[in-house]
């Protein structure tokens, strides 16, 4: 008759670590810009051109006794005319930038191995 063996089968396990990266947002930025309003006071010299008549009076004799009657006639101004155009305060660049670190990742893993314990005066032959 052939010996019957009992046989079990154990299987060992290890743990290897997978490494795998993922996008996540860590900021949520918002860009604009806000137009503020001043009041702005500048003070402008105008010149006007008028006609003057100036009629003096002349007595008998001949002679002007003084009296002096004036007339102005306005006859054109310097009007202020207010233009605004847009100048340029300063160039603003936005852009994305891709910076690569290297991150130093610590992790346990596990493994089994195989530990024999016996009682009594028993010989194990390693093959």
């Amino acid at each position: 008759m052939p010996e019957q063996h009992d046989s079990q089968m154990l299987q060992l396990h290890k743990e290897e670590l997978q490494i795998s990266k993922k996008w996540v947002n860590t900021a949520d930025v918002k860009i604009y810009k806000n137009t503020y309003k001043e009041e702005k006071q500048i003070t402008v010299p105008i010149t006007r051109e008028e006609l003057v008549i100036e009629k003096k009076k002349a007595n008998p004799q001949g002679s002007f006794d003084g009296e002096i009657e004036t007339i102005r006639i306005p006859l054109s101004e310097e009007r202020i005319e207010i233009t605004k155009h847009p100048v340029t305060l300063e160039d603003v660049e936005i852009y994305k930038n891709q910076l690569e670190e290297i991150v130093h990742v610590n992790e346990t893993v596990k493994e089994e191995k195989l530990h024999i314990h016996t009682n009594g005066d028993i010989m194990v032959h390693d093959q």
